[in-house]
């Protein structure tokens, strides 16, 4: 597994790590020992990142993670956890009060002193923006309870808004082959400003596994049956703001371009992990076969240019219109 610095923390991070949502809620019914499985099996295959959040299953994530880790503390995992959607989202909330709160209760989730990074959690779009969010930041770091911080962000616009403040040692931002919009002009810019870029939503809430069709049911507490058009949170967030229907179509033509022995799911979270600037991506998985198949994406050889093309390509024509201008 290749490993990539993430700046400021200096930390390598596993360049496939592993996203948890899934494992908190949202995605339907995960029972706790095929959590912890799932766990095991990502860093038996050499996943060194996790990445969670206080609102996953309002907590369930963090302290899954953390019952993981004192079973193996030898397993050498950096834990980026992200704070915020808890509290009701105006940007007076984000003060260093709240922060010192939001932190105490991921610390005894996780069952540590000091959180390895800790994200904003897609928070009001002014809160990027706003000198005394960075000063708090500063302030958690300085009290030792985070060793760095970071942002998770909806658009491009929030993305270049935080890279311009010093001290951000990432963004999280959803990229993927149905999500271009960040290659033009977010990843050249964190590269500029030495900031980590860490991928999420890679496989449009599955929809790039090419394993979906129109008769397919999700469950009623899976987000990609309740928020298909923004009604719980970020429309984006959901099959990346495609709408189902064109998101098959397009899926299934990108099942074309899988090289041979590779999957698609496989073959985008290679297209990712290519991009330039990208320090990790953060596919989420629900079985022990599907953290595996994750994390032996990164041993497959780069996409040759001709596949990179038709990526763009098949952007262009089916993604572009839909998602484009709205993120």
């Amino acid at each position: 597994m290749e490993h990539r610095s993430l700046p400021f923390s200096g930390h390598p991070l596993s360049v496939i790590g592993l996203g948890t949502w899934q494992l908190g809620a949202d995605w339907g019914d995960v029972r706790e020992e095929d959590a912890l499985a799932v766990l095991d099996a990502a860093v038996e295959s050499g996943v060194t990142f996790f990445d969670t959040a206080d609102v996953y299953g309002d907590g369930r994530s963090e302290q899954l993670i953390g019952r993981y880790l004192r079973q193996r503390p030898d397993a050498g995992v950096f834990v980026a956890t992200k704070m915020g959607r808890r509290a009701e989202q105006r940007p007076e909330n984000f003060t260093l009060d709240n922060f010192r709160a939001w932190n105490d209760r991921s610390r005894a989730n996780l069952g540590v002193d000091t959180l390895d990074l800790v994200q904003l959690h897609c928070p009001p779009t002014p809160v990027y923006s706003t000198d005394a969010v960075y000063d708090a930041l500063d302030t958690l770091v300085a009290e030792k309870r985070v060793a760095a911080y970071a942002v998770s962000v909806e658009t491009c616009a929030e993305a270049l808004a935080a890279i311009a403040h010093p001290g951000i040692a990432s963004v999280q931002i959803i990229l993927n082959p149905f999500r271009l919009k960040p290659l033009e002009e977010v990843l050249p810019a964190a590269a500029a400003a030495g900031v980590g870029i860490i991928a999420r939503v890679p496989l449009a809430s599955g929809l790039l596994t090419g394993k979906y069709t129109r008769e397919t049911v999700f469950a009623a507490d899976d987000h990609r049956a309740y928020n298909r058009h923004g009604e719980a949170f970020d429309q984006g967030e959901t099959f990346s703001g495609v709408d189902f229907e064109t998101g098959l179509d397009a899926a299934a033509e990108f099942a074309a371009l899988a090289p041979a022995g590779a999957t698609p799911a496989q073959t985008a979270l290679r297209w990712i992990i290519q991009q330039p600037g990208v320090t990790s991506v953060i596919p989420g998985a629900r079985s022990v076969e599907q953290a595996r198949a994750n994390a032996a994406a990164a041993a497959l050889a780069p996409l040759d240019q001709a596949t990179l093309d038709a990526v763009s390509d098949l952007y262009d024509r089916r993604i572009r219109a839909q998602v484009h201008d709205r993120w």
